[in-house]
């Protein structure tokens, strides 16, 4: 095992560091959102409309998949060089995706770009860890929630206008400058971050098995209710067989002499806790992003471009939640108060949206929706920190991958929640559903559909709620102040 490094790290070290591990993150982000305003064009251009949402899909079931494995590796062989191959994978599939000439092509292009964004996230937050001592990391969360909110508004805008004054591959060669300034602006400074991987067995068998079962699930949750029925033949049998290799995994994870998962993360309450309460929170979060401009355009009767504006309060309150919460966390002993308080008015706000969504006026809602983002974004960087400072230095890469990994599949099994609740209500009709005709079809009648997509909402929210207050509150080991003030001072 190598000892902890014992170069230290000024000021101009730690911003240098930040900087770079949030252009890496906001790769990854950037890309799950910048594309959906161009699937039309692609799909149009390429001749294939039909597969067109396995652009997304295909992405999505790669990042999701491989965000474990990146966590064990950096624990083996070290955060600097994990990081710096995911960038290098994420550059040369977004070439490939650029370059592809067909559907089917630019579809496995943008696998293999999955496999290198999927620990960006992960591995930045794990980096964080490591130059950060726990009671002022909370601080630094901020960075991340900045990421997803700057990337969910700036991708759909990004790609509209390179669609439609350049051409739909600049979605993914303006990538290649982003990539390649991640790549230098890392490379050097991660040299100095403290060397705490342990000599480590990589379980194979245990990632084969969790790709597997995360991807006869995530295929499921896909397709059900769009291309097959829910309880048809194919949903059933993906789901028969996932639970199969689930199975097989939670045997593996207790017989293997090295598992991918170690055992003593899975049975340590703070991680257990605070890795469903983020679960739950963030597939919420997700599925709110996605429905709620339905719910303006279908009930309330917004443009598609008013409705994108509509939702920066959803967007806007995540990131000066998670800045206060940071900050509370470096001074506050008791540091769970304030998520558990704001939860607490997320679930009672989401129940006022449910009680009468058609009934609400605009600044209603979107003051509902600030109330309940804002009591979201508490919970982040308490959940991470949480996690990271219940486990030993050498497992921390893999302690933020499990919970990374967790939280994307909490918010794919919550999105398709929220899709059952909405397709469900339009199942008689016997139309195509699209993005289209649902908002059509809700805006008949769309107060019942929304007003039980908010109940379950706020269902969610209160799983969070309820999983955080089982969450022991440990004290945040160690503290420095100086250098965590400095790197964020300016």
């Amino acid at each position: 095992m190598h000892a902890p490094s014992t170069t230290a790290l000024d000021h101009k070290d730690i911003r240098k560091i930040i900087i770079g591990i949030v252009m890496a993150m906001f790769l990854a982000a950037l890309e799950q959102t910048i594309v959906a305003t161009a699937l039309p064009s692609i799909g149009r251009e390429l001749g294939d409309v039909e597969h067109m949402s396995w652009v997304v899909t295909a992405y999505l079931l790669a990042a999701t998949t491989v965000t474990p494995l990146y966590g064990k590796l950096s624990d083996i062989y070290g955060r600097r060089i994990t990081l710096l191959v995911g960038i290098a994978i994420f550059i040369v599939g977004s070439i490939a995706c650029a370059l592809a000439p067909t559907m089917l092509l630019l579809i496995a292009a943008r696998g293999l770009q999955g496999l290198g964004g999927g620990g960006l996230i992960a591995l930045a937050q794990t980096i964080i860890a490591d130059i950060i001592p726990p009671r002022e990391r909370g601080r630094y969360q901020v960075y991340i929630a900045g990421v997803f909110v700057a990337s969910s508004l700036a991708g759909p805008v990004l790609g509209g206008l390179a669609t439609e004054h350049m051409h739909w591959s600049v979605i993914f060669w303006i990538n290649l400058p982003l990539g390649l300034w991640a790549y230098a602006s890392t490379s050097k400074a991660l040299r100095k971050l403290p060397r705490r991987e342990k000599k480590h067995k990589l379980d194979i068998p245990g990632a084969l098995l969790i790709t597997a079962a995360t991807l006869t699930l995530l295929l499921a949750l896909s397709w059900g209710g769009i291309r097959f029925p829910w309880f048809g033949p194919e949903i059933m049998g993906m789901a028969v067989v996932s639970l199969a290799f689930w199975l097989l995994l939670a045997r593996r994870l207790s017989t293997a002499e090295e598992p991918l998962i170690p055992t003593e993360l899975l049975r340590n309450p703070v991680v257990r806790w605070g890795t469903l309460s983020a679960c739950f929170g963030m597939g919420t979060f997700i599925g709110l992003t996605i429905y709620v401009p339905i719910y303006f355009e279908a009930v309330l009767h917004l443009s598609a471009s008013d409705s994108g504006l509509a939702l920066i309060p959803l967007m806007f309150g995540t990131v000066v939640g998670a800045t206060i919460s940071g900050r509370v966390m470096a001074n506050m002993t008791h540091y769970k108060r304030l998520p558990v308080a704001g939860l607490s008015v997320a679930v009672l706000a989401t129940g006022v949206l449910a009680y009468d969504p058609r009934g609400l006026s605009l600044p209603a809602v979107e003051a509902l929706l600030g109330v309940l983002s804002l009591g979201f974004g508490m919970l982040l960087p308490v959940t991470t920190v949480s996690i990271q400072n219940a486990v030993a230095p050498h497992q921390l890469g893999t302690a933020t991958g499990m919970a990374n990994f967790f939280r994307q599949l909490g918010g794919a099994l919550v999105v398709a929640a929220f899709g059952a609740i909405v397709l469900n209500a339009f199942a008689d009709t016997g139309e195509i559903v699209t993005f289209e005709t649902l908002a059509r079809l809700a805006g008949r009648d769309g107060s019942p559909v929304f007003s039980r997509v908010f109940w379950a909402a706020a269902a969610c929210l209160a799983m969070a709620l309820f999983f955080i207050l089982l969450m022991e509150e440990k004290p945040l080991a160690g503290r420095s102040k100086r250098a965590a003030e400095g790197a964020i001072a300016d």
